[in-house]
């Protein structure tokens, strides 16, 4: 019986903390890219008007669309704040992210593969400073992308 009632303990005390100071950021790649929640969205073939993603703890599901090459386009992200930021990818798409005047971000770290999960097949680092930035996927032969976007800050809290 207390066995029981201490494994009660340690299932509740895991799901109050949630995703709290120990997960990694692929942790909650996986998590995010395995359960959602999620929004669908198309990407544009233009900068103007693309639609948002945002580091909400949440999956974004993009439609891609023709572009020179195959299959691409670019969504938008809004930076509130300087800091590192992860972006995870279901599919093994090129990424490139530029700056609000155009300029090409350079990704700190790129890699196809993460021990946490199958489902991550790009994890991407790039510091970003306060601004608007467009996201630019392909060309690729896949016809659509999931992506989280994790701020990469080591402890915050959110619902699931």
């Amino acid at each position: 019986m207390k066995m029981k009632l201490f494994s009660a303990v340690l299932l509740s005390t895991a799901l109050l903390v949630g995703c709290g100071d120990e997960e990694t950021a692929d942790v909650e790649g996986c998590e995010h890219l395995q359960g959602g929640p999620a929004s669908s969205i198309n990407a544009t073939a233009a900068t103007a008007g693309a639609p948002e993603v945002k580091a909400d703890h949440r999956r974004y599901d993009i439609t891609l669309v023709d572009v020179t090459g195959g299959k691409g386009g670019t969504v938008s992200f809004a930076s509130a704040e300087e800091a590192h930021y992860v972006l995870f990818t279901s599919a093994d798409v090129p990424v490139a992210i530029k700056d609000g005047s155009g300029t090409t971000v350079a990704l700190e770290e790129s890699v196809k593969t993460s021990s946490e999960c199958t489902e991550i097949k790009g994890r991407h680092t790039v510091e970003l400073a306060v601004g608007t930035y467009s996201i630019t996927f392909g060309p690729t032969s896949a016809t659509s992308v999931s992506v989280v976007m994790e701020e990469d800050a080591g402890a915050h809290d959110h619902e699931h």
